[in-house]
């Protein structure tokens, strides 16, 4: 069984819910992120994990990380991730991780990236279950018309988000 320390933290886009294990942060999201419950059950289930309520040195980290980040003070994060899900998701996930701050790609490019032309809808998958936002950047990952699609957590946060990192 995988201990999964779970923390909330206020944001300017509202309550994050972070969880780490010793690996790494495994979990960060919006707590009104449509079908968060789906995530949890779905880190839980892939870990054989169970939760602790206690702030860990990575989710330290996370905080700091994050609160410079909203400040526009860091473009690159550094705390340690623990990816869970396909080899597919993964290999989607660290090509997101790949796209610099302030700028954008689409889900084709995503696509192309990783060697899947074709593998567009796939990509827009794999975005959809990211379980760490804001630092693998699925916000980052337009339409091919430049046309802000589908976000988990609201279109509203993913513009807020492109926002804070154009001006930044």
């Amino acid at each position: 069984m995988t201990e999964i320390h779970l923390i909330h933290i206020e944001s300017p886009i509202g309550e994050l819910i972070a969880c780490a294990t010793d690996v790494g942060i495994c979990l960060l999201e919006i707590s009104g992120r449509k079908n968060i419950d789906l995530q949890f059950n779905s880190l839980l289930k892939l870990l054989s994990g169970y939760i602790v309520e206690n702030e860990t040195k990575y989710l330290k980290t996370l905080k700091l990380e994050l609160a410079e980040y909203f400040e526009g003070k860091r473009r690159v994060f550094t705390v340690p991730l623990h990816l869970v899900g396909t080899e597919f998701h993964k290999k989607v996930w660290n090509e997101l991780l790949k796209i610099p701050y302030g700028k954008t790609v689409s889900y084709k490019q995503v696509a192309e990236n990783i060697g899947n032309p074709k593998a567009v809808r796939a990509v827009a998958n794999a975005n959809a279950l990211n379980k760490i936002s804001i630092i693998v950047p699925c916000h980052r990952v337009i339409g091919s018309n430049g046309s802000l699609t589908g976000y988990a957590s609201g279109l509203d946060n993913k513009r807020w988000l492109l926002r804070l990192e154009n001006n930044g």
